[in-house]
């Protein structure tokens, strides 16, 4: 009663009101708590590709330390064309492992070695000295053009950024090796870069110095190399280069680091605080021996000092080769030097320059390798960076003295379920690499952050809330619209009941007490008899459905099922229906189609007759001022031998948009305030009810003109 009450005082207005505020009372709350689990699995992939990128940094400077290391351990005479092997004392020389041909890459991307004497002057592993014969070799003519040509090319980078002479600086050289002829001269291996005679020198002085302003801030070149063109890999112009300016210039969103910095200090401030003192004096010690390992170092050198060279470049004893006699016999010459570790810069023509610097008899020189900055970046940075995750979901800016000299774009994958662009430009990751390259930054920004481990998990669980959230009140919706419909129906059920009852009531009444009282005359008794009697079986008809309603609604009803023959049923219709239609003034007019008498089908006698009744009852109320009074019943079989038992009347008909809804529970197409027939609405529902108890189906269909109700017994 209670929620019945409650139903009635709903309409369909205010349950909308009150499922959406439920809605949204529950939805807000689950909204939130998923929205916080999207931003913890952001913070989770941030923290994870961070870590990546923290991983990359430390593995591309571990490989660049260890390849730097290698170099540095390069001896003084290894920038020689040839060497001392073994014990100076015996005279064993041998090829310098620098000078052989392609250039021996320590480093990724190397162009060659050189080396700066304390005047300017340049020299390389890849020729001998000046002077040299070039029959003694040992080189092809074609590898030794090739070596020419790359010395040149070095002699010429260096010149152009102004760490060693012009080349017009060293025609005095074919002079100086003791040469005396036009053949000895023709004959001779040039130094790199030397094209003509020019006797006269430079007016201004050369001075070492520049080697130790490449790396101040004040010298600091602009940056010429290779920062990447939003289309691709390639390197741009230095004017293009420029355009990318500082790495301020990017301005990355650092919010993200600094937090998850300071949750990083917080998180482990208390249980990692020892753990953390003995990293730091871990880390202390590890930075104090690299700095020993990279502090200058002392070293005994030995290099030949030859007029002429052997052809061969196996070793053997100077003596053996040239003669113990020989006025021009080699001369071994050891000497202590200081080698200090390497430096790098990056030069003003886009080249990068590793060079150290060693002490000899009072004089500094500079040692060093020229390195191709496009195969350099390429390699030992850009490769691994594109073979990692990383790549797709963050770009890589490498900076140099605080300027962006590249950019590598990574390539774009899944994006995460928040939007990107408020990521986008954040900065993930920023490291310097180690001295010597403690000028380079490798800084990791933001371009999409992939979903998390579980994002997929939380995806499909938020899309199947959602799901269930919108179907779930909508079938409330529906169910409590339903509920206010029923609530409604049962009130004007109730109405009508109260309606149909009190009609017949009051008509026997009336009709009896006139007949007690004496004030009809003969020849109207009958007739009063008779309007008492209908109103008695409208009454029991009345009765019957409300009595047959609540026995299919309260509990499983108790068929009696017995085989009937189509003849039985037929004539039980007659009998049971005849005078109903005669008094109600049509006529019954029973229709036998092609169907055999002896045909039979399994029905429950009251079920079927109480069916039969209603759908006359119907077809009578709504045919009541129809033009053709009749009402057919027929029988006929089909095709897969189903019995079709047909009640039609001539009435208007049922609109289509009704004819699903007449078999619903209290349905009337009419208001009580409105409607021109009698009845309850539970009549045709009875019958659909009945008729699915007998494994029947009930149908109707429009005829022209009227309607006609079919009930089909499968085989």
């Amino acid at each position: 009663m209670a929620a019945g009450t409650l139903f009635r005082a709903f309409d369909a207005r205010r349950l909308r009101l009150m499922i959406a505020l439920l809605f949204v009372t529950l939805a807000v709350p689950t909204a939130v708590l998923i929205w916080q689990a999207y931003g913890q699995l952001k913070w989770e992939a941030y923290y994870q590709h961070r870590g990546m990128a923290e991983e990359l940094t430390a593995r591309i400077d571990a490989e660049l330390g260890e390849r730097i290391r290698a170099a540095e351990d390069r001896s003084f005479g290894d920038f020689s064309f040839l060497v001392v092997s073994g014990d100076p004392a015996a005279n064993f020389l041998q090829r310098s492992p620098l000078s052989e041909y392609p250039v021996p890459q320590d480093l990724p991307g190397v162009i060659g070695y050189f080396q700066v004497d304390a005047d300017g002057s340049f020299r390389t592993p890849l020729l001998p000295p000046a002077g040299a014969a070039v029959d003694k070799l040992g080189i092809p003519p074609e590898e030794l053009e090739q070596r020419r040509a790359l010395a040149d090319e070095i002699h010429r980078v260096l010149a152009d950024n102004r760490l060693v002479r012009e080349p017009a600086d060293f025609n005095a050289v074919l002079r100086e090796a003791g040469r005396s002829t036009d053949a000895d001269v023709a004959t001779a291996v040039p130094a790199a870069g030397v094209a003509e005679r020019q006797p006269e020198k430079r007016k201004d002085e050369y001075s070492q110095q520049v080697f130790d302003q490449l790396n101040s801030a004040a010298q600091a070149p602009a940056p010429a190399v290779g920062a990447m063109s939003a289309a691709g890999n390639e390197m741009v112009t230095r004017e293009q280069a420029a355009s990318y300016g500082k790495v301020a210039d990017l301005k990355l969103d650092a919010a993200l680091q600094k937090k998850s910095e300071s949750l990083e200090r917080k998180s482990t401030a208390g249980e990692l605080s020892a753990a953390k003192k003995n990293a730091d004096t871990g880390t202390d010690a590890e930075t104090e021996a690299q700095t020993a390992a990279r502090s200058r170092r002392l070293e005994q050198s030995a290099l030949p000092e030859l007029s002429a060279l052997p052809q061969s470049v196996e070793p053997k004893p100077v003596t053996e080769t040239f003669g113990a006699a020989s006025p021009s016999a080699s001369r071994v010459t050891t000497f202590a030097s200081e080698i200090d570790p390497y430096e790098f810069s990056l030069l003003a023509s886009g080249h990068l320059v590793l060079f150290r610097k060693v002490w000899r008899d009072g004089d500094r020189l500079i040692q060093g390798l020229l390195i191709d900055s496009e195969s350099f970046l390429s390699s030992a940075i850009e490769s691994a960076f594109h073979a990692t995750s990383l790549s797709g979901m963050s770009d890589l800016v490498i900076g140099y003295q605080d300027n962006v000299v590249r950019l590598v774009r990574g390539t774009v994958s899944d994006s995460y379920p928040v939007s990107s662009d408020k990521l986008r430009g954040t900065l993930l990751y920023q490291s310097g690499l180690s001295a010597p390259l403690d000028q380079l930054d490798l800084i990791f920004s933001i371009n999409r952050l992939p979903a998390g481990p579980g994002a997929e998990v939380l995806r499909w669980t938020s899309f199947i809330i959602a799901v269930v959230f919108v179907a779930g009140f909508y079938l409330v919706y529906r169910l409590g619209l339903g509920q206010i419909r029923l609530a409604h129906q049962q009130q004007e059920f109730v109405s009508a009941v109260s309606h149909e009852l009190k009609t017949p009531l009051t008509s026997i009444r009336m009709y009896g007490e006139m007949l007690k009282e004496g004030w009809v005359s003969e020849d109207k008794r009958k007739q009063y008899y008779e309007y008492i009697h209908d109103e008695s079986e409208r009454l029991t008809r009345l009765i019957s459905n409300v009595l047959h309603l609540a026995k299919i609604t309260g509990s499983e009803p108790q068929l009696d099922l017995k085989r009937k023959t189509v003849a039985e049923l037929l004539n039980q219709v007659e009998s049971k229906v005849g005078s109903q239609i005669g008094r109600a003034g049509f006529t019954l007019n029973l229709v036998r189609g092609a169907v055999d008498d002896k045909a039979s089908v399994m029905v429950d006698e009251d079920c079927f007759t109480q069916i039969v009744i209603n759908l006359v009852d119907n077809a009578i109320k709504f045919s009541r001022n129809a033009a053709n009074k009749v009402i057919d019943i027929g029988c006929q079989t089909t095709g897969d031998g189903s019995v079709v038992f047909t009640i039609r009347d001539y009435g208007p008909g049922i609109p289509k948009g009704q004819m699903k809804k007449i078999f619903q529970l209290f349905y009337r197409a009419e208001s009580e305030l409105t409607r021109e027939t009698v009845g309850t609405g539970i009549g045709l529902a009875i019958v659909h009810q009945l008729a699915a108890l007998m494994r029947a189906k009930v149908d109707v269909v429009n005829k022209e003109p009227g309607a006609e109700f079919r009930l089909v017994f499968p085989h």
